[in-house]
């Protein structure tokens, strides 16, 4: 939840998920624990770009027909892009923060609300829709959104009845509503998971797609470098701790997923 350096008359619950840092210099500013920042995304795709560039990564085969979940969902714009572009069976989001589900949601109300406006028309976009052209700047983010949107896959299709958004803390308690899926997405997570809950919490989260994982499934992961880890450690006592005791570099995370965790077969 992003936090703003207002008075008030009436004291609002804050966010766990978010805190506040003081400096003498600056005002009081958010700081995301988890990394969830509004629209985290959204830094990756500059104004000459129309999606976010990992999309491009992907390949259709591991989300066509199948059962998707995205760990880390933020406010789910990469996961309705993928959504969208895919043609998934199912694809789930979750998120440790509420406000980032609630934001996803939102999204997604407001896709098939716009797909619903342009399916009945051929009209070509710089056209004049009924005399209401979109006077607004669109945002970095919303343009990986409205590529998606674009493209004929799933048009025509309920979008409510294909992705979905559920709050939890995947690592710690969160239960999943499938016994399995096809494909799961972990894109810049592992950080925050690493310095939240240190080796353990990592270990935890592989083991736990492992075992969500069908056999032949698509585990496809973003980790973080480690550079990233030390720019952010300080965000909390429990991240600075965490920070220098981690014995599990990113760069050792295929061979933990290989060989400890025994994700050779469904990779």
């Amino acid at each position: 939840m992003v936090e703003e350096n207002k008075n008030k008359e009436k004291k609002t619950r804050e966010n766990p998920c978010t805190t506040k840092q003081s400096s003498k210099k600056r005002n009081r500013k958010e700081v995301a624990i988890f990394g969830n920042y509004r629209n985290y995304y959204g830094y990756r795709v500059g104004q000459d770009l129309e999606e976010d560039p990992r999309i491009k990564m992907l390949n259709r085969e591991w989300f066509e027909g199948k059962k998707c979940l995205d760990i880390g969902c933020n406010s789910g714009l990469i996961t309705i892009a993928i959504a969208k572009k895919f043609c998934c069976q199912s694809i789930l989001g979750v998120d440790i923060d509420g406000d980032r589900i609630e934001d996803a949601r939102w999204t997604l109300r407001k896709v098939v609300k716009t797909n619903a406006i342009k399916l009945p028309s051929m009209t070509p976009k710089s056209a004049d829709v009924n005399g209401l052209q979109n006077q607004t700047t669109k945002s970095p983010t919303e343009m990986t959104l409205e590529k998606s949107i674009d493209t004929p896959c799933l048009q025509g299709e309920d979008l409510f009845d294909i992705v979905s958004f559920q709050k939890g803390n995947f690592v710690q308690n969160w239960r999943p509503p499938e016994d399995n899926y096809d494909t799961i997405l972990c894109l810049s997570v592992t950080k925050w998971i690493h310095l939240n809950w240190g080796d353990e919490g990592l270990i935890t989260l592989f083991w736990k797609v492992w075992k969500l994982l069908q056999p032949g499934g698509v585990f496809v992961l973003e980790p973080q470098p480690w550079s990233s880890y030390q720019n952010n450690r300080l965000v909390s006592e429990t991240a600075a701790a965490n920070y220098k005791t981690i014995q599990i570099p990113p760069q050792d995370f295929q061979d933990i997923l290989l060989d400890k965790v025994n994700l050779a077969e469904t990779m």
